[in-house]
């Protein structure tokens, strides 16, 4: 399959665990429920033990979850894919897999989602992990930032959350690896539709798959693409955080896969006519979205998602606005939902400031750009058009509380 068109990956990859049974070959890959799994003789269980390759408890791995790593393998052109039970028990894994521990330091771009510096802070740094925020566009900062001996890995998005500033992965690959440092890349707002991280040089490459992967809001999961020393480490670290991912989700996650170019393409599409409005509109003050001729790394972004598009996501500051002006625009959202989530068909929008970087302090949270008139608005599949005149109405709302 790895010679086919992503377009054709994502219906078929995964499908070779829909095995067949005495009454035909099922179409879809089955929900294997099962929390345990006999074997045939003693033997061919300690082999199971042994090798990885069976399975004898879920903790251990089930075929439906297999089937849905399987397929993010081949999505993302990385050998496996190891898959948890939310977006942030990934990331987890993938930090500790880096090589955090008591005395060792992470290198973090300081603009991504709230809840990794949370974790890297709150839960990480309580254990003896120091966290260093840098700005990831100056590749200087960075470099010297993982010079530090104790460095042992840097983490950033793709795309960030919720500014919208693209990371030159294949440059942030070759510093850290000159470092002796791994790099994490949370590739959730691009998706494999857009870019491919591992392809360069990326050594985790996380998902949440909450969002695009499945993509109708019905899932929590997680998952991590990378190369199979990895994916062994990572697998036998599962079993003991047991942070996996249940059969349920990873069949629903595996469905939403089977429609990610379609949805991605439209909402791509779709997105580019809603920034390019808000950018021409009088009551927004500043639009963050890749794709318009403004943004600090449009070029960037246009070589490397290769044409595809910029994204689905876009956020933007109200004009002379605040608190009291966000809630009236939230409010007064008619077709877009006021949800604090991303990437699916619908339309959502969040206010950061009282979600997503809620635990930072007002201070650092003004220091990055996120300030008080900031919102972010994941563009779902509905018609453009309507969408930009729910924006339309709901900005007139924000006016009249001011």
């Amino acid at each position: 399959m790895a010679d086919k068109a992503f377009e054709t990956l994502v219906v078929h990859a995964g499908k070779e665990f829909a095995v067949p049974t005495p009454g035909g070959r099922p179409v879809t890959v089955p929900i294997d429920m099962s929390v345990g799994y006999a074997q045939q003789s003693m033997k061919a269980l300690d082999d199971v033990f042994a090798t990885g390759e069976g399975y004898v408890y879920v903790r251990y791995g089930t075929p439906t979850v297999a089937a849905f790593e399987h397929a993010v393998a081949a999505l993302e052109a990385a050998p496996e894919a190891v898959a948890y039970g939310s977006g942030m028990a990934a990331l987890t894994g993938a930090i500790l897999g880096a090589g955090a521990k008591q005395g060792s330091t992470v290198v973090c771009a300081r603009d991504v989602y709230g809840a990794t510096i949370a974790l890297l802070r709150d839960v990480l740094g309580t254990m003896g992990v120091e966290m260093v925020l840098v700005d990831i566009t100056d590749h200087k900062v960075v470099a010297e930032a993982l010079a530090a001996p104790a460095a042992c890995t840097l983490v950033c998005e793709t795309v960030s959350n919720p500014l919208l500033v693209v990371a030159d992965v294949p440059a942030l690959a070759e510093i850290a690896h000159q470092q002796g440092a791994t790099l994490i890349v949370d590739s959730t707002f691009a998706t494999p539709y857009l870019y491919r991280p591992y392809l360069d040089g990326v050594d985790y490459v996380v998902h949440s798959a909450t969002k695009y992967i499945s993509g109708h809001g019905d899932v929590m999961a997680g998952v991590i693409a990378c190369n199979s020393a990895r994916a062994t480490d990572l697998r036998n670290r599962q079993k003991s955080l047991g942070a996996n991912l249940g059969p349920m989700e990873a069949w629903l996650a595996l469905r939403g896969i089977r429609t990610l170019a379609l949805r991605m393409k439209q909402q791509c599409a779709s997105a580019a006519r809603v920034a390019a409005w808000l950018d021409a509109d009088p009551r927004v003050a500043h639009v963050n979205y890749p794709g318009l001729a403004h943004h600090a790394q449009h070029e960037l972004t246009a070589r490397l998602f290769a044409g595809k598009g910029f994204g689905a996501m876009i956020s933007f500051d109200l004009r002379n606005a605040g608190r009291a002006e966000v809630f009236a625009l939230m409010e007064a959202l008619q077709l877009i939902a006021p949800v604090t989530t991303l990437g699916d068909v619908y339309s959502l929008m969040l206010y950061p400031a009282m979600a997503s970087h809620r635990g930072l302090p007002a201070e650092q949270r003004k220091a990055i750009g996120i300030g008080d008139g900031l919102v972010r608005l994941s563009v779902g599949i509905e018609a453009p058009e309507d969408i930009i005149a729910d924006l339309d109405q709901a900005l007139d709302s924000a006016q009249g509380a001011k």
